[in-house]
C-alpha cells in the first residue's frame, strides 16, 4: 500500500514581534558580566557573555562607543587578539580612538615593531609608557626600557618594581637591584614575583646559596597567597613553576647534578604545557646538562617546544616571552643534538635558517660552521667565520677564535695565527704570545714569530702594573727563542735587561753566560763569576778535567752519584738465597738432562716422522671375493654414511638453544662426506 499523504502543517497564527530590550537593560547585562569575569574559574565563560550583551547593543546604537570599547576588552582578555583587531579596524569609521589597545594587540601577537610605531603619537601617560617599556623589553632594548620605567617611578603603578628588576638584569646591571628596592623602600619578600627576580640578580653575582634561600622564600610566599585567593592547585604549581625551574637551576650551579636532572625531569609533564616558557626553560637545561647521552630522548623532549603542524623547527608562538637570547640557545642545543644524532640534513635545514632569525648574533656563523666542520669542509667554515668577523668586528672575538681553532685543526697554521692576531684584548696576553709563536714557527714564518714576542715585551714593558711576573716569562721565551734562531745578540740584550730589572736570577744569568759566551768571551766570563758555586763541584780539578778526552759510557757499567763529603752512600748487598728444587730432587744426583724438545708440539720435533699412508688401501672395496654390484644398487657404505647426518639433525633438535650453531656446523660436514663419496 501507497503511504498516506501527510496533513499539510496549518499556518500558525503570527505571533506579535517581541520589542527589543532597553539599552540601559543590556548596559546593567553587560556591567554584571565584566564584574563576574573576576572570577577566575568563570572568567571565559562571563567575558564571552559580555562579547555577546557588546553586540546585542552595537545592533540597536552601531556608533556606541562604550560598548565598542567593552567588547575590545572582552575580546583582549579572553586572548582573541585577532577578533579584537578586526573589532577596532572596523570602528575606524566612527573616528575613535583604539590606537592603544590596537597596539596592545600587536604586542600581543608579537609584531613588536608595528606596536610600538602606533604608541609614538600618542600621550605619554602611565599606561601608554609601561606599554612602551614592555615592547622594548621584548625587544631587548633593556638601557630604553630602563629609562621609561625610571620615568614611571614616581607614577603609583603595581609591579613596576618587579619588571625593573628584570630589565636591570637582562641589562647586565644586576648589582643595582639591590639598591633600586632600598630606594623605593621595598623589601624583596614583599611578594613572589619580586622574591624570585631578586634572586636571580643574586644568581647574576655567583650569590648562589643566598639565592637559593631566596627562591624557596618565594615559593612559600606564593603558595600562600595563591592559596588564599582561592587558586586550585594545579594553577598554583603552574603559577609557581618558573621558581621551581630556577632552583633546580641553581642546585646545578651548586654541583648537585643529580639533583637537578631529577628536578628538571619531574616538572617536564603535561601540566608544565599551559606554561610553556618554564618548560622550554626545563628542557633545555635538561638537554644541556645529559651533553651527547640520551641524545633521541633530547631530541624528543626539544620537540615538545616546537610549532605544531610545521614542516621545519620553528618554536611555538608561546614562546615570544623567551628573551632573544634563551630562544637562540634552544636552537644551538638542538642543532649540537642533531650533530651527535649524524642527522647531517636537518642540521643543515635548521642552521641555514638561523642567520634570518638572529642576524647580528655570532651563534648562527659558528653552527654553520660546525656543520661544514662534520662534513670536512674546513676552508668553507673559515670562509663564513671570516665574513660574520668583517661584517660585525665588535662583536667577532668568539667567531675568530672559532676560526682559529678550527684553522689549526686543518694545519692552516697561517689562517690560525692571522685570526688570533686580531683579537686586540687578548694580542698580549702570555697565553695568546706562546700560541702565536708556535703558530708562525709552523707556518715558517720567523720574523713574524719574533715581532710578536718583541710586540708583548713592549706592551708588559709599558703596562702601568706593578706586578712583573707576565713579563719575565714573555723576556725569558723571547730570548729563549732567538737563541734557537740565531739570534744571539737579542738574546743576550734581553737576558742583560732580565737581570736589570729582576735581579740576578739563576735562570736568566746561566742563560745569558751561554748565549753571550758566542759573542763576547770577557763579557761572558764577567757575569759567570755572578754565579754562585755549587757545593757539589768541591774538590773537582776543573782544567784537568777539561785536559781528558771525556768519560766514555761503559755498558753494564753503575752510575756513580755525586755526594757531599763527609757522606758515602752505603751500598746495598744483596742477600744469597738458596735455589729451590723439585720435591725428590737430588742436586747431588741430577740424572740425565731432559729431553730440551719437551715443550714443543710432536710435529715441530726432530724425531718427528709422519705415517705412510698405504696407497693400495683406498682401492679396496670390500673383501677378498665380494661380488660386485651394479651401480643404481645402494652400496652399504652410502647407507653407513648417511647415518650420522640423521643422527646429528636429530640431536640438534633436542640441543639447548645456546649450542645450536656447532651442531649445525657438524651436520653440515657430514653432508659433505656424503657429496664426496
Amino acid at each position: 500500500m501507497a503511504p498516506k499523504p501527510k496533513d499539510k502543517a496549518k499556518p500558525s497564527p503570527a505571533s506579535p514581534r517581541q520589542p527589543p530590550p532597553a539599552i540601559e537593560d543590556l548596559f546593567t547585562k553587560l556591567n554584571s558580566h565584566i564584574e563576574g569575569s573576576v572570577d577566575r574559574n568563570n572568567e571565559q565563560s562571563e567575558l564571552k557573555k559580555a562579547v555577546r550583551v557588546a553586540d546585542q547593543v552595537l545592533s540597536i546604537a552601531p556608533g556606541d562607543e562604550d560598548a565598542l570599547r567593552c567588547k575590545v576588552v572582552a575580546l583582549i582578555k579572553n586572548d582573541s587578539y585577532d577578533d579584537a583587531l578586526s573589532t577596532i579596524r572596523s570602528a575606524k569609521a566612527f573616528k575613535f580612538d583604539f590606537r592603544f589597545e590596537e597596539a596592545y594587540c600587536l604586542y600581543k601577537q608579537n609584531k613588536l615593531d608595528e606596536a610600538l610605531e602606533l604608541l609614538k603619537g600618542q600621550e605619554r601617560n602611565s599606561e601608554t609608557m609601561l606599554l612602551e617599556a614592555q615592547i622594548l623589553f621584548r625587544l631587548g632594548r633593556m638601557a630604553d626600557c630602563i629609562d621609561v620605567y625610571q620615568k614611571l617611578r614616581k607614577s603609583e603603578l603595581d609591579s613596576l618594581e618587579i619588571n625593573l628588576a628584570a630589565s636591570l638584569i637582562l641589562a647586565g646591571r644586576s648589582s643595582e637591584v639591590q639598591g633600586m628596592l632600598d630606594a623605593l623602600r621595598i623589601k624583596a619578600s614583599s611578594s613572589y614575583d619580586l622574591a624570585f627576580n631578586t634572586a636571580c640578580s643574586l644568581i647574576e653575582m655567583n650569590k648562589y646559596v643566598e639565592a637559593e634561600q631566596l627562591l624557596q622564600q618565594a615559593r612559600r610566599i606564593g603558595q600562600e597567597s595563591l592559596l588564599d585567593a582561592n587558586w586550585a592547585e594545579e594553577d598554583i604549581e603552574i603559577e609557581l613553576a618558573p621558581i621551581g625551574v630556577q632552583l633546580a637551576y641553581v642546585q646545578q650551579l651548586l654541583g648537585r647534578q643529580d639533583e637537578a636532572i631529577e628536578a628538571y625531569t619531574e616538572m617536564i609533564s603535561p601540566n608544565l604545557a599551559e606554561d610553556l616558557p618554564s618548560l622550554a626553560v626545563a628542557v633545555n637545561n635538561l638537554v644541556a646538562q645529559r651533553g651527547p647521552k640520551e641524545v633521541s630522548d633530547s631530541l624528543k623532549k626539544l620537540d615538545l617546544l616546537k610549532e605544531q603542524g610545521g614542516a621545519d623547527y620553528r618554536l611555538a608562538g608561546a614562546l615570544d616571552k623567551l628573551s632573544p637570547k634563551q630562544k637562540e640557545t634552544i636552537y644551538a642545543n638542538r642543532v649540537l643534538l642533531l650533530l651527535h644524532a649524524n642527522k647531517m640534513d636537518q642540521a643543515r635545514e635548521l642552521v641555514s635558517a638561523l642567520p634570518a632569525m638572529f642576524a647580528d648574533s655570532e651563534m648562527p656563523a659558528i653552527l654553520q660552521a660546525s656543520v661544514l666542520v662534520r662534513e670536512k669542509k674546513p676552508a668553507k667554515a673559515e670562509e663564513i667565520l671570516d665574513q660574520f668577523s668583517i661584517k660585525f668586528p665588535q662583536k667577532s672575538k668568539v667567531a675568530l677564535l672559532a676560526r682559529a681553532q678550527i684553522a689549526a685543526i686543518s694545519n692552516h697554521h697561517q689562517i690560525a695565527a692571522d685570526s688570533l692576531s686580531r683579537i686586540p684584548d687578548i694580542q698580549h696576553m702570555p697565553a695568546t704570545v706562546a700560541t702565536l709563536v708556535a703558530l708562525k714557527e709552523r707556518a715558517g714564518d720567523i720574523d713574524g714569530a719574533s715581532s710578536v714576542l718583541d710586540s708583548a715585551v713592549k706592551f708588559w714593558s709599558n703596562a702601568m702594573t706593578e706586578d712583573t711576573t707576565k713579563l719575565t716569562i714573555i723576556m725569558r721565551e723571547a730570548a729563549s727563542f732567538k737563541v734557537r734562531h740565531g739570534q744571539e745578540a737579542e738574546a743576550a740584550r734581553l737576558y742583560e735587561e732580565l737581570i736589570k730589572t729582576h735581579g740576578s736570577s739563576i735562570e736568566a744569568l746561566t742563560g745569558l753566560v751561554s748565549t753571550i759566551a758566542r759573542v763576547d768571551v770577557e763579557k761572558a766570563e764577567s757575569y759567570r763569576k755572578k754565579l754562585k758555586p755549587l757545593s757539589v763541584l768541591k774538590g773537582i780539578d776543573v782544567e784537568s778535567l777539561e785536559k781528558t778526552s771525556g768519560a766514555k759510557h761503559v755498558e753494564g757499567a753503575p752510575r756513580e752519584v755525586a755526594v757531599e763529603e763527609g757522606k758515602k752512600e752505603k751500598q746495598k748487598k744483596k742477600r744469597k738465597r738458596k735455589p729451590r728444587y723439585p720435591k725428590g730432587f737430588d742436586p747431588a744426583n741430577p740424572g740425565p738432562l731432559p729431553d730440551p724438545e719437551r715443550w714443543l708440539p710432536k710435529r715441530e720435533r726432530s724425531s718427528y716422522r709422519p705415517k705412510r699412508k698405504d696407497k693400495r688401501a683406498a682401492q679396496v672395496r670390500g673383501s677378498q671375493g665380494a661380488v660386485a654390484r651394479e651401480k643404481n644398487e645402494p652400496s652399504a657404505s652410502s647407507n653407513a654414511a648417511s647415518a650420522p647426518a640423521a643422527g646429528t639433525s636429530s640431536n640438534a633438535t633436542k640441543a639447548p638453544a645456546g649450542k645450536g650453531a656447532s651442531h649445525s656446523n657438524h651436520s653440515s660436514k657430514s653432508s659433505k662426506k656424503k657429496s664426496r663419496r
